[in-house]
């Protein structure tokens, strides 16, 4: 019996300091069986991934999975194109906000929840320069706040 719970794989952390992540949502992955192996050790990148829809089907793109060491003529291409298993509504969805508002859908993560490889998916909206100079900015200074609350006490 699988075990229960979700056990974070690879996480996409370039992701939320290029975007902003304005809607997730939770999506199963179709892979092949190797590339599961390879998963479960963490052999995935995520950085310049991104998601399309075509012919009514998600599919994510730049998801580089490393061949399986033990695995022989059943490793597949590492960048294959996955199909991204969601419900129509939700792909239709996603599709006609990137067509209307030209936003991104952009990887987050890989995790395994019960057993089975999930894939959180975000829609995203680019941030300019002065939008991650912000970020910065709040982040040094709730540091800075942190770190006198610490020394305080």
């Amino acid at each position: 019996m699988p075990q229960k719970g979700i056990k974070s794989v690879v996480q996409n952390r370039k992701a939320r300091h290029d975007y902003f992540v304005l809607e997730t949502w939770e999506a199963g992955i179709e892979l092949r069986g190797t590339e599961v192996k390879s998963l479960r050790q963490g052999q995935c990148n995520l950085k310049d991934s991104y998601a399309v829809v075509k012919n009514g089907e998600m599919l994510v793109m730049g998801m580089h999975i490393s061949p399986y060491e033990q695995g022989n003529i059943f490793n597949t291409d590492p960048m294959r194109p996955k199909r991204l298993l969601m419900h129509k509504s939700e792909i239709r969805k996603a599709h006609q906000s990137v067509m209307q508002q030209g936003l991104a859908l952009i990887p987050l993560q890989v995790y395994l929840k019960d057993g089975r490889m999930k894939l959180e998916l975000a829609l995203c909206k680019g941030k300019k320069l002065y939008d991650k100079r912000d970020d910065m900015a709040k982040r040094d200074a709730q540091r800075d706040i942190e770190r006198s609350i610490r020394d305080r006490g």
